[in-house]
């Protein structure tokens, strides 16, 4: 079994930054493809962003592509989503995933565990 912890949700300006990080324990995740999700009210939830489990390869959505960046410390059994550029439209519940299926990353439903999520709210 895996849990999942997301941190580093926060209010931020338009244009601002943040750092969201993803802790895993109960196992290790290194042999895990991991997801970042996030899901605004009245929406579906969205594939945001995925990388592989050694780090070899990542995956972004188009509206998120060229401002953040993800990335894992493996050693630290933790994944990380920098948040660059942030605009209005990326406030959302913000929800990382583990996943045995680098194919898959895109569909939320292929993803074993999941956090409870961490919220991002960006002002205009």
């Amino acid at each position: 079994q895996v849990q999942l912890v997301e941190s580093g949700g926060g209010l931020v300006q338009a244009g601002g930054s943040l750092r969201l990080s993803c802790a895993a324990s109960g196992r290790t995740v290194s042999s895990y493809c991991m997801g970042w999700f996030r899901q605004a009210p009245g929406k579906e939830r969205e594939f945001v962003a995925a990388i592989k489990w050694n780090g070899g390869a990542s995956y972004y959505a188009d509206s998120v592509k060229g401002r953040f960046t993800i990335s894992r410390d493996n050693a630290k059994n933790t994944v990380y989503l920098q948040m660059n550029s942030l605009k209005p439209e990326d406030t959302a519940n913000y929800y990382c995933a583990a996943g045995r299926s680098w194919s898959t990353v895109l569909a939320g439903s292929e993803y074993d565990y999941w956090g409870q999520g961490t919220q991002v709210t960006v002002s205009s």
